[in-house]
């Protein structure tokens, strides 16, 4: 086997979250010209079609399942979807999720809640229905048919940064899961994931926008640029393929080298309250 061949991923089953746009969509399709079928599912039926047709145009099978991925039944019936589709499960990407910055204060309990569900309990749900399956599956290839996981984490889950005490929370838990997760299902299966720096897609429409933003985010990355969907989409390929058949339990940073947050959200000190807190009498 020639090192390129460790990558290819020929005849596997993926499943990929949020695979509409963006990350999800660049990494559905890298999987494909790997060689490997692919679940595709989002909100938006429009998307996952037209990422579809890219797949069949490579010359890999696609499942299209439209659904609200916030929701665990949901994500976690992928899983089946795909064994149901194409006899077998080798790969699930765990990409779903995201939460937007806000200030200390308007950080609710709720808000934080909502934020772990949508980034670690919807991960959970699709891999832990997933793992059975996987098992099921495994036939008697051996290494060659290694299951993997791979959940799409964020840098500010290791960073610390003013306005995503939400979102890097649940990311950094996103990180040690799938750690855990790991050592939970070693040998057969390898978990690991991606710290994700700055990418420009959808969620970064704003900062093309505004000069200003898009060069402080690249001056504040060492590699002096926004890092492109593919740029993640490789990184799954290699953790899921033989290629990092000894690799589980790890974070990859794919971020461009940042070791601070690139994005000042400029949100002021807290100031002492106005009014007096109001005292029992």
């Amino acid at each position: 086997m020639s090192i390129l061949d460790r990558f290819r991923l020929t005849d596997h089953v993926a499943v990929v979250t949020g695979a509409g746009r963006g990350i999800g969509a660049a990494t559905a399709i890298a999987l494909a010209e790997a060689g490997a079928d692919v679940v595709i599912s989002s909100r938006t039926e429009d998307q996952l079609t037209g990422v579809a047709e890219q797949i069949r145009a490579i010359g890999r099978r696609a499942l299209v399942v439209p659904a609200n991925l916030a929701h665990t039944d949901a994500v976690a019936g992928l899983a089946q979807a795909a064994f149901d589709e194409f006899g077998r499960l080798d790969v699930v990407v765990n990409n779903v999720g995201g939460t937007i910055p806000n200030a200390f204060l308007d950080t609710d309990v709720a808000y934080l809640e909502e934020s772990f569900h949508f980034n670690v309990s919807t991960a959970h749900a699709l891999t832990r229905a997933a793992v059975p399956l996987m098992l099921a599956s495994l036939g008697e290839e051996g290494e060659q048919r290694q299951k993997s996981v791979v959940s799409i984490s964020s840098a500010m889950g290791r960073l610390s940064g003013r306005g995503y005490l939400a979102y890097g929370t649940a990311k950094g838990a996103l990180a040690h899961w799938s750690k855990l997760a790991a050592t939970d299902l070693a040998p057969r299966i390898r978990v690991n994931g991606i710290y994700v720096g700055s990418v420009m897609t959808s969620a970064l429409e704003f900062v093309a926008g505004v000069p200003e933003m898009k060069q402080q985010m690249e001056t504040g990355t060492p590699l002096g640029t926004i890092g492109e969907a593919e740029d993640i989409a490789a990184a799954v390929v290699y953790l899921s393929s033989p290629a990092g058949k000894y690799v589980t339990g790890k974070m990859l940073e794919v971020d461009g080298g940042i070791q601070t947050p690139n994005l000042d959200l400029n949100l002021p000190d807290l100031k002492p309250m106005d009014v007096a807190p109001a005292t029992a009498e």
